[in-house]
């Protein structure tokens, strides 16, 4: 049995709304401190105080005047977040409306944080709160489209630091794109050069340049995610994981584990503590 929480996106009032917005107060009040994944992004902007998320086994700091992306499918925790004060947006990965802002919320990062210059600041606070203020209208006030587009203003604003590679790389987007399809049955660069129409140097070449890493250790890096995704909060067996990843046999999955972590599946699995 899991013990991760699986929350799916559900519009409090308003029934198509693809954007919500939840104060940090708010987010206090149903935080049980417990694990959870999303089927939607996370989006966070923060005011003042300091915390932190826990993301995908990587603790990520929560500071003032910065910001924080979870995006779907990331297993996240929110740590420390009693003095933090600032706002939460929600939303489906459809909900972007430029072209600029779709393709980064369709290839974002596992998990980001990171600060807003002051010379940034005003632009982002004065993009959340139009954003806060039609949010709060009446549903019949406001043009169906109107939370969309001043989310992807926000985005725009706030320079995600991943942002210029990802939007430049056409070639890692794809990428990217047929690694999440496939990774859990084709673990060979090869298979995706081929399936994309690149020749093997093209790929691995688009993905160091925007990752630093080749397109083989981007697939080992990903399937390494899942596998501890597995073993950690859904507790399976290394027999099972590697049913579950497209390994033969539980031995070769051991094998692939350890040798892109330095640990047994075993050992790391006993080593993290569930809550």
């Amino acid at each position: 049995m899991t013990v991760i929480r699986q929350m799916t996106y559900r519009p409090v009032g308003r029934r198509a709304a693809a954007v919500e917005t939840m104060t940090f107060d708010r987010l206090r009040e149903l935080n049980d401190g417990g694990t959870q994944r999303a089927d939607f992004h996370v989006l966070a902007v923060v005011d003042s105080g300091h915390g932190s998320v826990t993301a995908d086994f990587r603790r990520h700091p929560i500071e003032e005047r910065s910001a924080v992306w979870v995006p779907p499918g990331a297993v996240h925790r929110w740590d420390d977040i009693a003095h933090v004060a600032g706002h939460l947006v929600l939303f489906v990965p459809t909900a972007p409306v430029t072209h600029a802002t779709r393709e980064l919320v369709a290839s974002p990062d596992p998990a980001a944080h990171w600060s807003i210059p002051d010379a940034d600041w005003p632009f982002v606070a004065t993009a959340r709160d139009h954003l806060l203020l039609e949010a709060s209208a009446p549903p019949g006030d406001m043009p169906t489209e109107l939370p969309e587009i001043l989310l992807s203003a926000l985005i725009a604003r706030l320079r995600p630091p991943h942002a210029g590679a990802r939007l430049t790389h056409p070639v890692f987007r794809l990428f990217r794109s047929s690694v999440e399809a496939h990774f859990r049955e084709h673990h060979d660069a090869g298979y995706y050069a081929r399936a994309l129409g690149y020749a093997p140097r093209t790929l691995s070449r688009a993905v160091r340049q925007v990752t630093g890493r080749t397109a083989k250790g981007y697939i080992v890096d990903r399937i390494v995610l899942e596998a501890k995704r597995l073993l950690a909060h859904d507790r399976l067996t290394a027999a099972r994981c590697a049913d579950a990843l497209g390994f033969p046999d539980a031995s070769n999955f051991s094998v692939f584990f350890r040798t892109a972590t330095g640990t047994r599946p075993g050992a790391w699995q006993a080593t993290v503590a569930v809550e």
